[in-house]
């Protein structure tokens, strides 16, 4: 079911993960080629398979971003012979994946300790909040709840404004670091033949972004909120331009980035207040002022042009429209066309990463229906007879 020759061709995952962090970390490991066979049930499906109002349209969405590439079975783990058929499938697996509230796998009978006793060379990765251990193991969370915790929402936002909830971005860099951590684990065990276990935790994903902040706090400075400001660029911003909800992205990095920008400004930034970065900063409200002013009346990719050809860090701020329709990440396979039987061709983010000896990776097939790929997982990798899923069926442990 996976392409040969992908870098992770050949690596099973059971992924019992849920939502959107440890989804999108299996969603990784599926375009670089692993197999990832989803464990749902129709009694507990995951959270954002069902339909819900977001992105404008009443459909799931956030669940088609992390589960294309993936396969679908159900299983009712409340029942004990489903949890034998998920041992089974575990037993045929590298990795198994999970995403729950610390306990639960324990719960089920599918913790660390009795999977590795079942399979001792087993790889297994549990991401949750707050991690498997601490005083804290026990609370749930959300991707701002991630943020807040770890500091990164308090470093988000503008000095003048409270703390900026951190939404997909705290998911993703959680799968991100979940999925670098699997591979990890991955390949020590190929070196050692031993079982991992991975403990994630998102807040402490958070906390790994903030280490400058930190060292600040411990000689006794309090870091500002940056809004898009940086203290070594000035102007560095959002700006907007003539178009409604059209913006620029700008950055000066040095005094002659600063000269070629007043060559095409004009006189309102020919002052001698701003020559230097220290009086940038220092008279950055009256310096932004004037930039905004002389924005206001521009358009942005002519300006974002014009800025660039002189050197001037620039680009507009795009929008999915923008992603969606560039022709250079369609040329390089970043945004790519995908289809199944009963869903049209439409556009999916491909793979960030290019490998040499291969170009089979990113997104081969939209998201799975539940339950969609019973015959290949039951029958054909763990021999069930058609009339064995239909008994398991009926008793709803195949459910």
């Amino acid at each position: 079911m996976t392409t040969l020759h992908a870098p992770l061709a050949g690596v099973r995952i059971a992924d019992f993960t849920i939502h959107a962090a440890g989804p999108f970390c299996t969603h990784l490991l599926t375009q670089l080629g692993a197999e990832s066979i989803k464990i749902e049930s129709r009694a507990r499906p995951d959270a954002f398979r069902k339909p819900h109002a977001v992105y404008g349209r009443f459909a799931a969405a956030t669940f088609d971003q992390v589960s294309s590439n993936k396969l679908s079975v159900r299983l009712n783990l409340k029942h004990p012979e489903a949890v034998a058929l998920a041992m089974g499938l575990i037993s045929i697996c590298e990795v198994t994946a999970e995403s729950f509230r610390p306990g639960v796998m324990q719960r089920l009978g599918l913790d660390f300790e009795t999977l590795r006793a079942h399979k001792p060379d087993i790889v297994m990765l549990s991401l949750s909040s707050c991690g498997q251990s601490g005083p804290d193991s026990h609370f749930a969370g959300y991707a701002p709840l991630f943020g807040a915790w770890g500091g990164l929402g308090w470093m988000s936002g503008y000095p003048d404004g409270p703390p900026v909830e951190m939404r997909h971005v705290m998911d993703h860099s959680a799968g991100m670091h979940a999925a670098l951590a699997t591979i990890a684990a991955l390949h020590q065990q190929r070196m050692t033949g031993r079982a991992q276990h991975v403990d994630l935790a998102a807040r402490e994903v958070a906390s790994a972004m903030i280490g400058d902040a930190l060292v600040l706090a411990s000689a006794g400075h309090a870091a500002d909120r940056p809004g898009n400001g940086d203290t070594a660029m000035v102007p560095h911003g959002v700006f907007a331009t003539n178009a409604h909800d059209r913006w620029l992205s700008l950055a000066v990095r040095d005094d002659s980035e600063w000269r070629s920008l007043v060559g095409i400004v004009g006189p309102s930034l020919d002052d001698p207040s701003f020559s230097s970065l220290m009086g940038r900063r220092q008279h950055i409200d009256v310096l932004e002022t004037r930039l905004t002013a002389w924005l206001a009346t521009r358009d942005a990719e002519d300006t974002a042009q014009q800025l660039q050809a002189a050197g001037i860090p620039a680009h507009v701020s795009w929008n999915m429209e923008d992603i969606a329709g560039d022709p250079h990440l369609r040329a390089r396979g970043a945004v790519v066309e995908v289809s199944n039987n009963s869903i049209p061709s439409r556009p999916a983010v491909g793979a960030p990463a290019r490998f040499s000896r291969t170009d089979e990776v990113g997104i081969r097939t939209l998201t799975p229906g539940l339950g969609q790929d019973e015959a290949y997982v039951f029958g054909e990798l763990l021999g069930l007879s058609s009339q064995q899923r239909a008994d398991l069926e009926s008793r709803e442990i195949i459910y």
